[in-house]
């Protein structure tokens, strides 16, 4: 998928675990781990306004585009 989650980035950035950033944001280890290893397919702009809260963080630091070398866009 061509978005990526720089979640790590930024827990890196604050020296916090993913536990603790867990327990601050309301979601499971479990799926902050989704999110950091590209699996999520969506995000609820609630849960990412938690995550900017909580890193001190903007949208644009946590999420990134990337182009997809395994598709192509269909010209018009």
């Amino acid at each position: 998928m061509p978005i990526v989650v720089d979640i790590d980035v930024m827990l890196a950035r604050r020296k916090m675990a993913v536990g603790t950033l867990a327990g601050r944001v309301g979601l499971s280890p479990a799926n902050i781990a989704v999110l950091k290893n590209g699996r999520a397919r969506a995000i609820r702009f609630s849960t990412l306004a938690a995550l900017c809260e909580v890193l001190e963080c903007q949208p644009g630091d946590l999420l990134r585009w990337e182009p997809d070398t395994h598709s192509e866009v269909a010209a018009t």
